[in-house]
């Protein structure tokens, strides 16, 4: 075997080199995204947004009535916010700010104007919701009400967006009346800290982000298996021990062979600081700190809390972990006095106790936590996991806080004080509603934003199944089943982003924006205004908005895909994008495509070898990175691992980085976890000599429960590509030696027999994968006349 280059330093016939696809949108976004307006003219009415159509905002408001005429707001067009108004004056202040960071431009704030203007102003009296504004932009200025700071603040975001829908001032803004305010109260975005740490700087980012979606809740998930992350002063050591992990396989170690340890912590000051940051934009922070379960960083810096007494590592393994708090005194004195500190940073009402994924198998083996639920009059370890629920929700209510956890602390009976968020489908939260519990609406399959939004290989890492941007923008956050007066207890729905497989602060935006768009509209518009085509139009200035305040977002819903199959000596290539949005253009000639480069219509013929780029477009102005496939006779020979097929129709597919080099691109790859195995149906092998198989070796770090206790996968030995044709079954037509051990990704070479036509291929690996999990990056099928 030999070493072999990153597919993105590799010729090759792919659609992009994996981690290049962010930077060429950026780059994209801002030479394309269109010209500056000249400062002596303002955009035109079609620049800002067409007169009648709905306005460009997200989410979309709940009535926006067209107007006669317009207003053009220019570099010296005053916000006006009176002295003795604190509320219009913060407002005004954060919408001039918002407004400077997108165009370049600062207006200026004045306590009162003689001519047109953009006035913030409070009214008490103002029919409407809390939170709710009224926004009017006539020929004579843009007004701006409230009942309250967080309406008045709300209303300036909506009027940033009008403005910015072209690069700078002036513009011109046909006249509108809205009248606006949210159909949900819980709007909310979940970020997991514990698993991989973010930066005070990257959370405010994304704070900043939230309001400017209309979100107002930040829950922070600060301590599970694989770090604690809050500094609790009485409990040092959860933060000296708690705070970092060993992570699995070669990420682990240095160049010398040593531990390298991850992680890290926020301060009590910096929690403060991130709080206070999310208050003033109309945000409350919802703390999330783990028990009985996902306790495992706690239990190591302090075993004498946990069910067994013993002290694990902090745990470098993914999924569901044993360690359990103990249910004895001492260990609920730990928990009260952690409680207290994060109550004395977090002034919020709601404090979130997890609960969920409490695996009890240290329970049911401990002699005395089973003496000690008999001892209760319990009958089982539901019914305790509910007891200790119930006592930490009786501590949480004597200082006037409200519990709130997964889904599965309704196991066992719940107080009804005691609020549900439900993941895990509906059926929680139409329990819980039933029950007379509040609940917010989370379920796994369509708001958990940690899953990847297409199966394209320049998406970076992420979890099991597809969560496209169309699956989100379709939810509906109040079950069918729940009738009006259990609908009432639906506080609202949020967005999970959990980041076992989001190391980076770029892939945390990747995976969050657009998505969190789609989410915010859903929480605040009424469903009645639901328009996935409205929100697409709605979204291309967004994009836009991202780009300009550096946000990394994906743009996996409007990436052309570039597919191409043999035709002879000619191929056929189809464009296609997730959404169907835009208009696609192509270009063979090597050029980048443009908004006048020849419209996508029907499938292409091209002679081979053919470059073609494409991308798509709304309104002449780009809406992603433009994407590129070297069409080529290999190329119809070769197929990535994401566009391989399992061999099982259970499979368990994360798309998981390497855990090397410690620097720089890692390759990721899909991969079943549960059975490592790839089909290439109705491969051309007509000619075909060999197979080369580019593979890397991963680190197996899932725990399952109880059910990975004592499991211990048999010694590494010699590990063998093995090919099978017609199916996966039956002995292999051919094999080649895995070198164990390499430290990049290797090249497999596997001379194969004579073999005609196309037929199915299957790939596996010998060996355990629980020892050493191989995977494939990518498959090339050689003819004698191609060089090795």
């Amino acid at each position: 075997m030999e070493q072999v280059k990153r597919k993105g330093e590799a010729a090759r016939a792919v659609v992009m080199g994996k981690a290049t696809g962010l930077a060429i949108l950026l780059l994209a976004l801002g030479a394309c995204g269109g010209s500056a307006t000249d400062p002596g003219q303002a955009a035109t009415p079609a620049e800002a947004f067409a007169a009648g159509s709905p306005p460009p905002l997200i989410p979309a408001p709940a009535q926006a009535t067209p107007g006669q005429g317009r207003f053009v707001v220019a570099a010296d067009t005053p916000v006006v916010a009176a002295a003795a108004d604190p509320a219009a004056r913060a407002a005004a202040g954060q919408f001039i700010a918002m407004l400077r960071e997108s165009t370049g431009v600062s207006l200026h704030q004045v306590d009162s104007a003689s001519g047109p203007a953009i006035v913030f102003s409070s009214d008490a009296k103002l029919d409407t919701r809390a939170e709710g504004y009224a926004l009017e932009v006539a020929a004579d200025g843009i007004r701006i009400h409230a009942r309250d700071g967080a309406g008045l603040f709300y209303g300036g975001v909506s009027l940033w967006q009008l403005l910015t829908t072209a690069d700078t001032l002036p513009i011109s803004v046909p006249a509108v009346r809205i009248a606006d305010a949210p159909r949900f109260g819980w709007r909310g975005f979940m970020l997991d800290s514990a698993r991989h740490i973010q930066s005070v700087d990257e959370i405010k980012r994304l704070l900043d982000q939230m309001a400017r979606h209309k979100l107002n809740v930040f829950h922070w998930h600060l301590t599970d298996d694989q770090g604690w992350r809050l500094e609790i002063k009485r409990y040092p050591k959860l933060t000296e021990v708690g705070a970092w992990r060993i992570p699995a396989g070669k990420a682990g170690q240095g160049a010398d062979g040593k531990p390298v340890r991850y992680g890290g912590f926020y301060t009590q000051a910096e929690a403060r600081e991130i709080v206070e940051y999310a208050r003033q934009r109309h945000i409350t922070v919802v703390p999330e700190i783990e028990m009985p379960g996902h306790a495992q960083s706690a239990i190591a810096a302090y075993p004498e809390f946990g069910a067994t007494g013993k002290a694990p590592p902090v745990s470098p393994d993914w999924g569901v972990n044993t360690w359990l708090y103990g249910v004895e005194d001492p260990t609920f004195k730990f928990l009260e006095d952690v409680l207290t500190e994060v109550m004395d940073i977090f002034p919020g009402q709601y404090i979130h106790i997890g609960g969920d994924e409490a695996d009890k198998y240290q329970w049911r083996n401990s002699p005395s936590i089973q003496a000690r639920r008999k001892a209760l009059g319990l009958t089982d370890d539901m019914q305790l996991q509910s007891w200790f629920i119930k006592r930490i929700e009786t501590f949480l209510v004597a200082h006037d806080r409200r519990l709130i956890g997964w889904d599965e602390i309704l196991e066992g009976g719940l107080p009804p004080e005691a609020t549900v968020m439900s993941w895990r489908g509906m059926e929680g939260a139409v329990e819980a509603a039933r029950q007379g519990h509040d609940v917010v609406l989370s379920p796994s399959n369509v708001t958990y934003i940690n899953r990847m939004q297409s199966d394209e290989s320049d998406e970076p890492p992420g979890h099991d199944y597809t969560t496209t941007l169309r699956k989100v923008y379709d939810f509906e956050p109040v079950p069918p089943e729940l009738d009006a007066d259990q609908a009432r207890h639906v506080l609202g729905t949020q967005a999970n982003l959990w980041t076992e497989h989001v190391r980076t602060e770029p892939r945390v935006e990747h995976m969050a924006f657009p998505r969190l768009s789609a989410l915010a509209e859903i929480a605040w518009s009424p469903k009645a205004t639901r328009d996935w085509e409205g929100f697409l139009q709605r979204l291309a200035p967004q994009m836009r908005r991202f780009q300009r305040s550096g946000i990394r977002a994906a743009d996996s819903a409007f990436a052309v895909r570039i597919r191409a199959r043999a035709e002879g000596e000619r191929a056929q290539v189809t464009l296609l994008n997730q959404t169907g949005f835009g208009e696609l253009r192509y270009t063979t000639d090597g050029s980048e495509p443009t908004a006048q480069s020849p419209r996508y219509q029907q499938a292409l013929q091209v002679t081979l070898p053919t470059t073609v780029k494409a991308n798509a477009f709304f309104q002449g102005k780009p809406l992603a990175a433009p994407r590129e496939l070297r069409v080529d006779a290999l190329a119809l020979r070769t197929r990535e691992a994401e566009y391989l097929d399992a061999c099982r129709k259970d499979s368990y597919v994360l798309r998981l980085e390497d855990d090397e080099p410690r620097e720089g691109e890692r390759a990721v790859v899909p991969v079943d976890i549960g059975t490592p195995c790839w089909q290439w149906k109705q491969a051309p092998l007509d000619g075909v000599t060999t197979l080369r198989a580019e593979v890397l070796d991963l680190p197996y770090n899932f725990q399952f429960g109880g059910d990975s206790v004592g499991v211990e996968p048999p010694p590494a030995g010699p590990v063998d590509l093995q090919v099978r044709v017609g199916g996966c079954e039956g002995k292999p037509v051919a094999e080649a030696r895995v070198e164990v051990g390499a430290d990049a990704v290797k090249r497999v070479d596997v001379a194969l027999p004579s073999l005609r036509g196309a037929q199915d291929l299957c790939l596996k690996f010998t060996g355990d994968h629980r020892r050493v999990l191989w995977a494939i990056d990518r498959i090339q099928l050689l003819t004698a006349a191609e060089p090795r």
